[in-house]
């Protein structure tokens, strides 16, 4: 190439004596007045230039760092070597010096080798920069290989990468639409796909067998830790005459392998746990449990529906149980107060047995009668710690019993290390009670085939039918929700009148999927698992962004291209749009 004989990332102690040409960034450099070290940082790495004739002296002295240069010189041996750098045992001493592109901005917003300390605000709006660290880039590095791998398990498994269209109609998948404008259709929108779903499905009832999708998705949603304002992107996975174990068998392939050779941790081979929604919800206080957490929670309500302490005197109460750890009285106060704290209000209360097996401490006295009667319960004779969080209403105390176990699990450092715990949520109902409605709605997935099919709901309590629907979970993060799905319209149809919707409302929501089914549709079932939350995973980070290349902040907005931006009024009308102003 014309700019480089090599990267700033290959050269070592074999190539002395060569002519070489660089190019790449100035990261840094030391001047010592008749000699100037400089590094130069491309893609692949860094190598050192050391400069004692002029004009090259000069010239680096005068060029900005991060400005981009091509440096021509000679390889030669450094005279004190770095042991830790690929390049560290050479360096370039430079015969031409030329300046590709000047950084002519006085100043930098953050130091690039240290930008992951700046403000995420500026770190975003700079990302361009940002992505020049090393430590920043590889994990988009690490993203692109990651994907590449699935692309080659799922292509050797007969699966096709098939695009489905990102103009489509909006459609009520939980979550709030991006809506486009028609420009040939006045009144009329586009959405952005919340998920290929409906494309997938009828991509096996005409005919393909297995399909998959590194599939973008778009949500209206706030942000958080583990999910990205507006779009994402998922492996998507469809497969025709299919069960829930097949589906289950492609991603205990697929996965493993794919955790194990980009972490190098160990990773739970085939086949994953599987544990029924609502045991989960009891053992774990979450749909999404996070196995290196050793802790279980256990129901005590029995035990204290007549103890004599009146707020743990309720219809729910759940235990927590620590052997074998010295929990100081500090930190249990400390973690008491968090904890009202994040459960805006709720109490967590405690107890020790000593090492003689005897109730100290807390609300010890309220459980010395029933000692023995306790640690049956709690499967312990002494040197434990237990915490407990009582409510009256079920579903309170399993979300807070949950919490209470992660801030333990945490809080005294007692999860598993360097392991990647995976499991099969499944058995999820297929109807629940609606918290603000008050009436029979789908808990999961309206699209899912009740176990037990039409039987089950003809003949059964609507609250008892489950469905095929499964969740994979991994180390506390879910992966993906996935399904069998209700292929039988009149199965279909039935499922959708429990809930107050009639044909005719099908039809007109689901007109292109519901009219598939009526020519003959095969059994078919699949899953999406989250690629940036794989990525994030193994690349063992908390937030994210840290693995999309250009992310939206917290609020949904692209600080680097200043989106969203007002458009102008001629582009509006050309969509049929007028804004209105809020009301002040």
């Amino acid at each position: 190439m014309f700019y480089r004989t090599h990267t700033c990332g290959e050269l070592t102690q074999k190539d002395v004596g060569k002519k070489v040409r660089l190019s790449g960034w100035l990261d840094s450099k030391r001047d010592k007045g008749s000699l100037l070290f400089a590094v130069l940082r491309d893609f692949y790495g860094v190598t050192q230039i050391a400069a004692q004739q002029e004009p090259c002296l000069s010239l680096l002295r005068d060029i900005p760092t991060e400005s981009t240069v091509l440096v021509e010189g000679e390889v030669v041996l450094r005279s004190s070597p770095n042991e830790k750098l690929p390049t560290g045992l050479i360096e370039i001493v430079p015969e031409k010096v030329e300046v590709l592109g000047r950084r002519s901005v006085p100043a930098l917003p953050f130091e690039v080798s240290h930008s992951v300390e700046a403000g995420e605000d500026a770190r975003l709006r700079y990302r361009f920069l940002d992505l020049r660290n090393p430590a920043v880039k590889d994990k988009i590095v690490l993203r692109s290989r990651i994907i590449a791998e699935l692309r080659r398990l799922m292509t050797e498994r007969g699966f096709l990468e098939i695009s489905t269209p990102i103009l489509t109609s909006s459609s009520p998948e939980g979550a709030r639409d991006y809506i486009v404008p028609s420009r040939l259709y006045p009144g009329e929108f586009y959405a952005l796909p919340q998920a290929p779903q409906q494309y997938k499905q009828l991509l096996m009832c005409s005919g393909f067998d297995k399909y998959f999708q590194i599939a973008p998705c778009f949500r209206d949603e706030d942000a958080r830790a583990d999910r990205s304002p507006g779009e994402f992107y998922q492996l998507d996975i469809e497969m025709a005459y299919a069960t829930q174990e097949d589906v289950f068998s492609v991603l205990e392939e697929i996965l493993p392998p794919v955790f194990e050779k980009f972490s190098g941790k160990k990773v739970d081979k085939a086949p994953f746990l599987r544990i029924p929604y609502l045991t989960a919800l009891e053992d774990f206080g979450t749909d999404k449990p996070d196995l290196r957490n050793p802790l279980r929670i256990k129901d005590v309500t029995k035990l204290t529906v007549n103890c004599g302490f009146d707020p743990l005197m309720l219809k729910h109460v759940k235990a927590i149980t620590v052997s074998g750890v010295n929990v100081p009285r500090k930190w249990i106060d400390k973690t008491c107060e968090e904890f009202k704290v994040k459960t805006e209000g709720g109490a967590m209360y405690w107890f020790k047995l000593d090492e003689n097996g005897a109730p100290a401490g807390g609300i010890a006295k309220f459980v010395t009668e029933n000692a023995a009667a306790w640690k049956t319960a709690l499967s312990v004779e002494k040197d434990a710690f237990v915490a407990l969080v009582g409510e009256d209403k079920l579903q309170t105390v399993q979300k807070r019993a949950g919490l209470l176990r992660t801030m333990l699990g945490v809080g005294l450092d007692l999860l598993e290390k360097d392991v990647y715990r995976f499991c099969w949520i499944v058995d999820f109902p297929m109807y629940e009670i609606g918290e603000e409605s008050g009436k029979l709605e789908f808990c999961h997935n309206p699209f899912s085939m009740p176990q037990g099919g039409m039987k089950a709901l003809t003949e059964e309590d609507p609250l008892k039918v489950l469905a095929y629907q499964y969740d994979i979970v991994c180390n506390g993060v879910e992966l993906s929700s996935g399904a069998v799905r209700n292929h039988d319209p009149e199965i279909m149809l039935k499922a959708f009148s429990l809930v107050g919707l009639d044909r005719e409302t099908v039809e007109s929501k689901f007109p292109a999927l519901f009219h598939a089914f009526e020519f003959g549709a095969p059994p078919h079932a699949g899953v999406a698992p989250g690629v940036d939350r794989m990525v994030m995973l193994i690349a063992d980070t908390t937030n994210i962004r840290e693995v999309i290349a250009f992310p939206m902040n917290a609020k949904a907005r692209d600080l680097m291209m200043n989106a969203p931006s007002k458009v102008e009024d001629k582009q509006l009308e050309e969509v049929h749009i007028s804004i209105v102003k809020e009301k002040k």
